[in-house]
């Protein structure tokens, strides 16, 4: 960071009480809100996050007692232990070990940290030396993962929570990849000062991102079905309060009556107590403010991402857009989106459309050892993009018109030889 060498104030890359940060720890995250003397459970593991009020983001910290400590970065040594030509002579019996559950359970309550359990692993295996150096790197990775208890803190953004979410909970954001959701960014034309219309089932992940890459400047309309928005996800990017300012919210229920000019923003519900009231007067509020927004029908995006099928909702949005913007729909599974993409041709206004997915497999880059994962994931799912056109006066055909003008031939009337 070149903070320091421009003079600037460091307060904004440090941790504030009430700000959402992002626990890591390999590749497990998790969301949490720095809030006093409140107990966080992460990876069978509970701590207060107290103490990392004042610090920089992705700092590094080690539980102790349930509070956090810095942690401070060791040297790395150049002293390596003996290795083996290969792996031919060890037998996995489980009889390599001499150190027990129990003595291992006893260094944990003596105080000692990771690294110095580890070390004792090391030491009291009687295979470690024999093991090749790539397996001795492989079998200390693994006992870190098992026995450190440090955790990373990091600041929220789009990437790290489309990761976290698509490796805690695949289904609550329709199994929406990261990638596809950078890909939708891209091919929504997504940028600040924009006016974007999104509809979106995925705990406002999609939501967010797009929030995000307009920079609190221009309009986001949000297209909810159901009594109200859901926005888990927005809440744990942390957005400064000025974003929100840019975000309404719109019943997509009622589209049809704003497209039909019958929509009644202001109408008066039942009598209730004064609570209730205020609670209406304020919704209805934002809809009348959704609904200027909306009225000019000169949308400069559309984005879709939904457990609902998108024809529907796609030909209910689309006039609200302006003609030459770009619209992205997503879909875990393709043949909803061949049928929009029929059902777009049939219609027409749009041009330049596109069904395609992603392949993604993540490669291990070490040292003589760089090679594909084994493990990588089975798909992304599906964007149907395109962009609108303004249309035309619908012209017949000139197959059409003389179908219509002339008349068919009359049928000849069967005879039945009567000789």
């Amino acid at each position: 960071l070149e903070m320091a060498d421009n003079g600037e104030d460091d307060s904004q890359y440090k941790m504030r009480e009430g700000d959402y940060v992002v626990l890591k720890r390999g590749d497990i995250f998790k969301a949490a809100q720095i809030q006093a003397k409140k107990k966080v459970i992460f990876e069978k593991q509970w701590f207060f996050l107290d103490n990392a009020v004042g610090h920089l983001y992705n700092s590094t910290f080690e539980i102790h007692g349930g509070q956090l400590q810095p942690k401070k970065i060791a040297v790395a040594e150049d002293s390596k232990e003996a290795a083996g030509v290969d792996n031919r002579n060890i037998v996995d019996d489980g009889k390599s070990q001499k150190l027990t559950r129990d003595d291992i359970e006893m260094l944990k309550e003596k105080g000692l940290k990771g690294q110095e359990i580890i070390q004792q692993l090391i030491d009291n295996s009687s295979t470690f030396r024999d093991k090749t150096e790539y397996a001795q790197d492989k079998y200390i990775k693994k006992k870190k993962k098992k026995y450190e208890n440090s955790i990373t803190l990091l600041k929220p953004s789009c990437r790290i929570l489309a990761l976290m979410y698509h490796g805690r909970e695949p289904g609550k954001i329709c199994h929406l990849r990261y990638d596809t959701l950078a890909q939708m960014l891209t091919l929504g034309n997504i940028h600040a000062g924009s006016k974007v219309l999104v509809f979106e089932t995925c705990a406002g992940l999609v939501l967010g991102a797009v929030m995000e890459r307009m920079g609190g400047h221009g309009s986001v309309v949000q297209m909810y079905p159901g009594g109200g928005p859901v926005r888990a996800g927005v809440d744990s990017f942390g957005f400064p309060a000025h974003f929100h300012n840019t975000l309404h919210e719109f019943p997509i229920s009622r589209v049809n009556a704003l497209l039909a000019g019958t929509l009644d923003a202001a109408g008066k519900g039942p009598s209730a107590g004064r609570k209730l009231l205020n609670r209406l007067d304020e919704k209805r509020k934002k809809l009348a403010t959704a609904a200027a927004v909306l009225e000019g029908r000169n949308a400069d995006g559309l984005v879709i991402a939904s457990r609902f099928h998108p024809c529907p909702v796609l030909m209910g949005l689309l006039p609200l857009l302006a003609p030459s913007r770009p619209f992205v729909v997503y879909s875990q599974y393709k043949e909803p989106l061949v049928e929009c993409y029929a059902k777009l041709k049939e219609q027409g206004g749009t041009v330049n459309l596109q069904l395609t997915n992603t392949w993604l497999r993540h490669y291990q880059v070490l040292p003589n050892r760089t090679h594909p994962m084994l493990l990588m994931s089975g798909g992304g799912g599906y964007l149907l993009s395109g962009t609108t056109v303004a249309q035309g006066p619908s012209k017949p055909s000139k197959a059409a018109a003389s179908q219509s003008t002339e008349e068919p031939a009359p049928k000849r009337a069967k005879t039945v030889d009567t000789d």
